[in-house]
């Protein structure tokens, strides 16, 4: 093949996976161009593309699966290549003969392998040519098929000829109900891929997913990547995957490997691709199918081989031999990664569509966040639920657990639902941590699972999501000097009403300077120290315990509070404290007048100019905080000027009153 320069990309993608290939062409200095849906206008891979392009507002069949569409738009801004991501029209074989025709290059392998590999059945048959073991199965018409139920070797999964994604998949453990499954399946097979073939194969009892990475150039240069294990499935969707398979032996990675890159060199592959294998609990494996494009766990082999899978892609589309050999490859860690989606768990996990109000993500290191998500933005019902992928890597298999379950209970997602608790529970499960797992094991615990997570809720205490709220609430950053340091001595301090789960809850302050708050409630004290306050998140630690806190104020009345993986939906209830009292103090900035223990509004003034008061009288009360806040006078004095009138909004620094003390 002979080398040509690639100069400007379209990304024929949306979210996630199209900000990931824009990094890539970025580093290597080639432009990227966006296509985008109409409710997609304000996404963050339209924003961050050299160039975006409207493909309307229709349904998908008019935008991101036109495939003329999407041509002329590449044909119009002068990209010179195609990049397909995964989904939408990455396994279409009319899409790289689209472009071949156009004179676009397809960063994928040629439509021919596509199609080659695109319908199970011919890839079973190809798989099985090859030498790659296979399960027992059967092809034939729905009616054919339902004419062998007694000869069938029960369980079997009757599958979409051309499915994928979980979709059109059924098990079956008996004769009698073969024959409407056939049909049922058939049916949703052609209402989705518009091909009604089935196939029927032997079910494998507790099978693991393991997969093979590869990569293929035109120089005759096939290397595999070793594997990925995706067990962790919900209903057939990967939810967690891991690099390198906990399951396998270093003996059967090779053999698996070897395999899948014999099946490459058999079938003239080229470009990246995945070849997919269930795997008994004997170390014994069958072909599953093959992938033929880049796949949504594919960071997870980037951190475990420091391989760019999407530059080797674009490398191999200019006609460049691999930049690495097979024996150049090694396994380097453990990486996992967890699929974050918008959809709620304790209610049948259904998709939890709205509007993102507030999005945080971890940091740190060997913390790496894939997402379509750069800050609030609308999540819509019409595309996949997918809002961002969390990939960790750590030394073991036991260190990426940790990571990766730290760094979700930093992940900040406010204003819809998310699968994030599950995750956290689910990576803490015995049996997950304990290697005791396979693709049926998600589903069989699911219920169990999101019960813990529930009890979780039900039995988190609150008094760190308060402590949270009332750090932000009363303390500022050391370089300001916090008024709640200035007013420290004063003999009654605020009692606090947060509202949380139909419950009000009373924290009474007891001191708060600086880094170090101390409050009382239902007759407890705690102590909250080493409070370090970043834009929206908050660290202190109480008896100890670090705590690590997001949180959002839409307003003065509720806040959504992030500790520990717990969301606390918290609000102010619209009532006042008791009235609380505090001793007028000079402020030097304001030249001897008296100010404001805190932000509020005047609510009554009861004295006047010339006026004179005792020690104790109420003067101005400040609502604040949703308490009455009585400024009262220290000692025997004269109005000598009044600065405000009821109705004024006023803060720390407004003088409110200046009076001349009275001497004996």
């Amino acid at each position: 093949m002979k080398t040509k320069t690639i100069k400007k990309v379209l990304i024929a993608n949306r979210g996630e996976i199209a900000l990931r290939i824009m990094r890539t062409l970025k580093r290597m200095g080639i432009a990227s161009v966006a296509v985008y849906h109409q409710q997609d206008s304000k996404a963050a891979f339209v924003k961050q593309a050299d160039e975006a392009w409207p493909l309307g507002d229709g349904p998908l069949s008019e935008t991101y699966l036109n495939i003329d569409k999407i041509i002329g738009v590449a044909l119009r801004s002068g990209a010179d290549a195609i990049h397909p991501g995964y989904g939408f029209l990455s396994e279409n074989p009319l899409f790289p003969e689209a472009c071949a025709a156009s004179g676009i290059t397809f960063i994928g392998p040629e439509a021919r392998t596509v199609r080659l590999m695109g319908n199970k059945i011919e890839a079973r048959n190809l798989a099985l040519a090859n030498g790659l073991p296979v399960t027992e199965g059967f092809t034939g018409t729905p009616a054919e098929l339902a004419a062998m139920a007694d000869q069938l070797p029960y369980p079997v999964l009757v599958k979409a000829a051309a499915g994928g994604g979980g979709k059109g998949m059924r098990i079956v453990r008996g004769p009698e109900k073969l024959s409407e499954v056939l049909q049922t399946t058939s049916s949703e097979a052609a209402n989705y891929f518009g091909d009604g073939t089935v196939y029927v194969e032997q079910f494998v009892e507790e099978p693991r997913h393991v997969e093979i990475q590869v990569l293929a150039d035109h120089h005759g240069n096939i290397v595999h990547l070793f594997e990925r294990e995706c067990s962790i499935q919900r209903r057939y969707q990967k939810i967690i995957e891991e690099a390198p398979s906990p399951t396998l032996d270093e003996q059967t990675r090779q053999i698996m490997g070897n395999a899948a890159v014999a099946l490459c060199k058999a079938i003239g592959y080229r470009n990246a691709g995945t070849i997919e294998f269930l795997l008994d609990a004997n170390q014994k494996f069958f072909f599953l199918e093959m992938n033929t494009r880049i796949q949504v766990e594919h960071p997870v082999t980037e951190l475990v081989t420091g391989i760019d899978l999407v530059e080797e892609q674009i490398r191999i589309a200019q006609g460049l031999p691999l930049s690495f050999g097979q024996q150049e490859l090694s396994l380097n860690g453990h990486a996992i990664e967890c699929r974050v989606y918008a959809e709620d768990p304790e209610n049948n996990f259904l998709p939890s569509p709205g509007e993102i109000v507030a999005y945080r993500i971890p940091e740190g290191e060997n913390i790496r966040i894939d997402s379509a998500v750069d800050g609030p933005t609308e999540i819509s019902s019409m595309f996949d639920p997918m809002i961002s992928k969390l990939i960790v890597w750590g030394k073991t298999r036991n260190d990426a657990i940790a990571k990766a379950s730290e760094a979700l209970e930093n992940f900040f997602v406010a204003g819809i639902k998310t699968n994030i608790p599950f995750l956290i529970a689910m990576l803490s499960e015995d049996d997950f941590v304990s290697n005791r797992i396979s693709t049926a094991y998600t589903d069989r615990a699911t219920t169990s699972i999101v019960q813990k997570v529930k009890q979780k809720h039900t039995d988190a205490p609150i008094v760190p999501a308060i402590a949270a709220m009332l750090c932000r609430m009363m303390l500022r950053p050391r370089h300001d000097i916090s008024v709640w340091h200035r007013i420290g001595y004063w003999r009654i301090l605020p009692v606090v009403a947060l509202e949380c789960n139909g419950r009000t809850y009373l924290a009474e302050i007891v001191s708060a300077k600086y880094n170090r708050l101390v409050f009382r409630m239902n007759d407890k004290e705690t102590v909250v120290e080493e409070i370090g306050m970043r834009e929206e998140a908050i660290s202190f630690s109480i008896d100890r315990t670090e705590y690590k806190c997001s949180h959002y104020t839409p307003d003065d009345n509720a806040a959504v509070v992030m500790c520990s993986g717990i969301t606390y939906n918290l609000s102010f209830p619209e009532v006042l404290a008791p009235s609380v009292d505090h001793g007028a103090e000079k402020d030097s900035v304001n030249n001897g007048g008296f100010v404001s223990p805190m932000p509020g509004k005047v609510i009554r003034v009861n004295v006047s100019e010339g006026e004179e008061v005792n020690r104790g009288t109420i003067m101005i009360v400040i609502e604040a905080m949703k308490m009455e806040n009585n400024i009262v006078a220290s000692n025997a004095a004269i109005v000598e000027k009044l600065n405000v009138a009821v109705g004024d909004m006023v803060d720390t620094k407004t003088e409110l009153i200046v009076l001349k003390e009275l001497t004996n």
